[in-house]
């Protein structure tokens, strides 16, 4: 039995150190005095200094926040309110349809963005616009959204049903109820799914690189024209600090579940120990 858990932490520490010493070895050498991959020269901020000049790449670090923003912000009202609608519909309506929200979270992103794509470009010529800021938003929003129902589904499930009708027969009417009573019942599956979308913005490339046209440059669109170059040591650097702020962002939304969940358990045993 030994030998078996001895055999499987040994798979499991070679698979972390397959996923990650390539980050690692970014990491550090964003930090190297030298151009070169292979030879430390020495720690320096020198390549972090030399990207905070870098024009090109500052304003697709401004687009990308700012897209990312935006996307967030939309995505989550608009994905609080069709989890409502999803949860007042009888089931065998509802399942099906949050069958269809969940296709854009496992589809491959190569398909969503030439699907949109081809969607704007077509609409673009009978509408007479084209592909940049506005459609890249939208294809932000469109794959954002999925994710805010998924985390936003779970807390409603947890309601009470007869809350709604319970506040209405207290006098509210069908919009305060929804204001006063269910958002905030809610609103920690609404923050999550708020931080879980910026996230996927935060670092979307593939449905970007379709969706942006020519006119428009997000961050990891950046970098992967400099990398058909040559890798700089600012590449390392500005993909450090995203690492770093995806890192982050997945470390609030953890924390946030796991203090959510000790809360709910801890209601629960006061409510066990009340009965």
């Amino acid at each position: 039995m030994k030998k078996k858990n001895a055999v499987g932490m040994l798979f499991t520490i070679l698979i972390y150190i397959f996923l990650y010493a390539p980050i690692i070895l970014m990491i550090v050498f964003s930090f190297n005095d030298s151009k070169s991959r292979t030879v430390w020269a020495g720690f320096t901020f020198r390549w972090y200094r030399e990207l905070f000049r870098d024009n090109l790449i500052m304003s697709s670090l401004q687009t990308t926040i700012v897209v990312s923003i935006l996307a967030a912000l939309i995505s989550a009202v608009v994905g609080t309110y069709a989890a409502i609608g999803f949860y007042n519909m009888k089931k065998n309506m509802r399942k099906p349809l949050l069958t269809v929200n969940n296709i854009p979270v496992v589809n491959a992103d190569i398909i969503t963005g030439v699907s949109l794509a081809l969607l704007f470009v077509s609409a673009g010529k009978l509408m007479g616009f084209q592909l940049g800021f506005g459609t890249l938003l939208l294809a932000h929003i469109s794959f954002d959204i999925p994710y805010v129902i998924l985390s936003v589904m779970p807390k409603l499930y947890q309601l009470d049903r007869n809350l709604f009708e319970a506040a209405q027969d207290l006098g509210c009417t069908w919009t305060q109820t929804v204001y006063r009573v269910i958002i905030p019942e809610i609103l920690p599956g609404i923050v999550n799914g708020l931080l879980i979308a910026f996230t996927m913005s935060l670092d979307d490339f593939v449905i970007s690189y379709f969706t942006a046209g020519s006119s428009v440059q997000t961050l990891s669109m950046t970098i992967y024209s400099e990398t058909r170059k040559r890798i700089s040591p600012k590449i390392n650097a500005v993909s450090t600090l995203l690492f770093a702020a995806v890192l982050l962002l997945l470390l609030i939304v953890n924390l946030r579940e796991a203090r959510q969940r000790k809360a709910e358990l801890k209601k629960e045993n006061m409510l066990k120990g009340t009965a």
